[in-house]
């Protein structure tokens, strides 16, 4: 049965003990040794062949060539591999991390996860491999850090609301990855709670990484705080302290960042085993979570509206998050500007409604061609594109169970003569409730299609196969878990002051 931890803002006098913190349950969750969920475990392996496909499609995007550099200044033998370079060629776990998670996050292309906030869960993975692979950790250990970083991330992610008080959720992801690292390396609940609070404290950050033109820290903000949570775990195994009580302090995350209010967290009870990774959603599309179902809506209806110059207006009604993170209700106008960034794109539901209706499919770096954007009359059509909050929307998504809540909405096409056509989808299509949910099979597919022109097809098998059998591997298969990629030729890019050193 599952455990429900009340948390709440304490008086400036009060000292709780560390046992009544919400840090300490997240890191007790941790170091208990509990079962495995076969299913939540052959799920691990499909993340990691989903990451790492979309790391190899991102390797000569400009942040994930500048991560990766950013790395290779922190060389280290015996670290952990950085996605793309040869097995021999490591960096400090720390580095690579940062430089694989930015891999990863680049493309907007890996799993989500909803309920009172929302996030990414699978930006933990690769923070836990590249410390798996410098460590000498086995497949067992890493699947076990994994399921518990997922576990931590859902839990934050239900009980504590940080989008409705403009706070990111990588302050989540932090914690998550912290929590993760100790579970892997079999840390006690003391080590991991001091971890836990430190990447708390360090994860915290205004949403403005996702509002207005969005930069390309966004892919990188990932990798940033898995590096923040390595040194916070590394700290805390030197016996140093940290920050407490993190969430209910008088000047901690719920009195100065979430109103004051009460919360509830919900974990594993003892004994119960992690698979919170099965309440995940994949993505079948480059682009925003809440753009998935707005995408395969356009695709049905693609070749069934006729000459598009005649459409006067669309109207998308849906819920509050895609309207307010994704649509109208968010304030920006670059969502409807053909010089935008990718990363403002893959943000924009107007956007991706129209050039999945234009185009009759979605690929990660043709729908965001800027040759393509700028067409006059892709401009044209996209500026008729509008979302609305819709209260039906809002209470079909507000679904208790995670895996119930419908996160599409309805479009509604009005044309010159006063005709209307209206059609809706509830849920992706790769949704576990969608028309073709995803399996082994199509995580396969994906990687096949995303690495094809970087890998040689015994290479990406030969990753297929062992991460398939994740938790079998040795420590020494651990190791050289990754891919070798043929990559551009590098180009002379600035140098930064990683690259400094006396003459």
């Amino acid at each position: 049965m599952s455990t429900v931890f009340s948390v709440r803002p304490c008086r400036p006098e009060a000292r709780p003990a560390p046992e009544e913190q919400l840090s300490w349950a997240l890191a007790d969750l941790a170091a208990c040794d509990r079962p495995l969920d076969t299913d939540a475990a052959a799920l691990v392996g499909c993340r990691l062949i989903d990451n790492m496909a979309i790391a190899v499609a991102s390797l000569d995007r400009s942040p994930v060539a500048a991560a990766r550099a950013q790395a290779l200044c922190f060389r280290r033998e015996g670290g952990a591999r950085i996605v793309g370079l040869p097995v021999d060629l490591r960096a400090d776990c720390t580095w690579a991390a940062f430089a694989n998670a930015t891999a990863v996050r680049e493309l907007d292309f890996h799993d989500s996860y909803f309920a009172l906030d929302s996030s990414h869960p699978a930006d933990c993975i690769m923070t836990l491999l590249a410390v798996a692979q410098q460590c000498g950790c086995t497949g067992d250990d890493l699947v076990r850090g994994i399921l518990v970083s997922y576990e931590v991330q859902t839990a934050l992610v239900r009980g504590l609301p940080l989008q409705h008080h403009r706070i990111d959720h990588v302050a989540h992801l932090g914690p998550a990855v912290a929590a993760g690292l100790g579970a892997m390396l079999r840390q006690p609940a003391s080590v991991i709670y001091e971890a836990v609070n430190l990447a708390a404290h360090l994860s915290l950050s205004t949403r403005q990484i996702r509002k207005g033109r969005i930069s390309t820290w966004k892919a990188s903000a990932p990798g940033h705080i898995g590096k923040c949570a390595i040194e916070a775990l590394d700290r805390a195994m030197r016996g140093e302290t940290a920050p407490s009580p993190i969430y209910e302090g008088d000047y901690g995350i719920l009195a100065v960042l979430l109103g004051g209010q009460d919360a509830e967290v919900t974990l594993p009870g003892q004994g119960e085993p992690c698979h919170a990774i099965l309440d995940t959603l994949p993505k079948t599309h480059s682009a925003g979570y809440h753009g998935q179902a707005i995408i395969d809506l356009a695709l049905r209806l693609h070749g069934r509206l006729g000459d598009l110059d005649q459409v006067e207006a669309i109207t998308i009604h849906t819920k509050r998050m895609t309207h307010v993170v994704m649509g109208s209700g968010s304030g920006d106008p670059d969502k409807w500007d053909p010089r935008a960034s990718r990363e403002t794109l893959d943000h924009s539901a107007p956007f991706q409604f129209a050039r999945a209706l234009v185009d009759g499919d979605w690929h990660h770096d043709r729908s965001y061609d800027p040759a393509l954007i700028s067409d006059p009359a892709f401009v044209r059509l996209w500026g008729k594109v509008r979302t609305v909050e819709d209260e039906e929307w809002n209470r079909r998504f507000a679904a208790a169970r995670p895996i119930d809540k419908d996160h599409g909405g309805r479009a509604v096409i009005r044309f010159a003569d006063g005709r209307e056509l209206t059609e809706e989808l509830a849920v992706a299509d790769s949704h576990p409730r969608g028309a073709f949910p995803w399996g082994f099979e199509d995580y396969r597919r994906k990687f096949e299609t995303l690495t094809e022109p970087f890998l040689s097809r015994d290479e990406g098998e030969r990753f297929v196969v062992a991460a398939r059998d994740l938790a079998k591997l040795s420590t020494e298969e651990v190791r050289l878990l990754g891919v070798e990629a043929d990559l551009r030729p590098p180009t002379e890019g600035a140098k930064g002051l990683l690259d400094r050193s006396p003459a």
